[in-house]
């Protein structure tokens, strides 16, 4: 089968020489229904979604339909680098967790730090706030992650920029199933009302931006975060930081099933990018899951600080993740307003 096509957007003809980067994005191979385009506005990097095709999303995800959106490929980026710009700084900001205090770890003691791949088998609240996202782009199925975090609307789920728009194009069919498990929705299925980019991403895809919001619509009258809890969320942190990332990856020697976790002390990146990066081997899917600062592995909650995003060709088994600088907070102070 084809799979998802290349990118190249490297302003520099130095960059040409560079190898290039991997987005860590999953496709299935499963039509898209008809009817289902967002309405979107590329200026303000925001694409709502109707109570009709919302509804169309949380029918067209039967179980079979979420096993099934496996990777045809990888998408490869050779670079996505707009001039080399920084993200902006601002005030150091915290946002506490909102997860149920009852929601506690197993008693299995300390996880193995660093780690570079592994089922999380800690529980604890991440298994309920993470989950996969589903949408469909360019006529197939595909798969990321995500994360639901402390917001005004209790509705507010922070994933990737490829995981809400790619290729000019905002993703249809957009859903967010917490705690995902063996093709199961055990929080069920929230469509998503809005999506949203940083104006980076969306005008330009520049990986430093890589990071999109979900402002998903309630659900048998209850908002997402009153079923599922909220992480927290930190803003301005700096580099060099102790995190773990969470995902579920589909592409080979995953299938998208298990809920996996790498650990370890992070740097910036000193290629292509202005990101943190990690010691990690997840695989395409897995875009969009949470990496969390100050996590507590007995109650499963953190600081949501970067997201699950690319990967360098040459380095298959070290993730990369944006910095949480000023445009990701403005991203995701839209989006809790929204």
């Amino acid at each position: 089968m084809r799979g998802i096509p290349r990118v190249t957007r490297i302003p520099r003809p130095l960059l040409g020489a560079l190898v290039g980067v991997t987005a860590l994005l999953t496709a299935g191979a499963l039509a898209t229904p008809a009817g289902a385009a967002p309405r979107s506005d590329n200026r303000t990097g925001v694409s709502s979604v109707s109570a009709g095709a919302q509804q169309q999303a949380r029918e067209f995800w039967t179980s079979e339909r979420m096993r099934a959106a496996t990777p045809l490929d990888l998408v490869t980026v050779n670079g996505h680098y707009d001039g080399g710009s920084a993200p902006l700084k601002g005030k150091a900001t915290t946002i506490a967790p909102s997860a149920p205090v009852n929601r506690t770890g197993s008693d299995i003691g300390v996880l193995a730090f660093p780690n570079g791949g592994g089922q999380w088998t800690g529980g604890g609240a991440v298994v309920s706030t993470a989950g996969r996202v589903f949408f469909s782009y360019q006529g197939r199925t595909a798969s990321c992650s995500g994360n639901a975090v402390t917001s005004a609307n209790k509705s507010t789920v922070i994933t990737a920029g490829h995981c809400v728009k790619l290729e000019g194009a905002w993703h249809t069919n957009w859903v967010f199933v917490p705690g995902y498990h063996d093709g199961q929705a055990p929080h069920g299925r929230w469509t998503a009302s809005k999506t949203l980019s940083t104006p980076q991403w969306t005008a330009s895809e520049d990986i430093n931006y890589d990071v999109g919001a979900a402002v998903v619509a309630p659900l048998d009258g209850k908002l997402l975060t009153d079923v599922v809890g909220g992480q927290g969320l930190a803003f301005n942190t700096g580099y060099n930081l102790r995190m773990y990332a969470f995902g579920f990856p589909a592409a080979a020697p995953y299938n998208g099933e298990k809920f996996i976790y790498c650990s370890g002390n992070t740097n910036r990146d000193f290629l292509l990018s202005n990101d943190h990066g990690m010691n990690c081997n997840m695989t395409g899917g897995s875009s969009g899951g949470p990496w969390f600062t100050q996590f507590n592995e007995a109650t499963g909650t953190g600081l949501l600080s970067s997201v699950n995003s690319f990967k360098y060709n040459f380095l298959p088994n070290r993730m990369y993740g944006p910095y949480f600088g000023a445009d990701a907070q403005n991203l995701y102070q839209a989006a809790q307003a929204s």
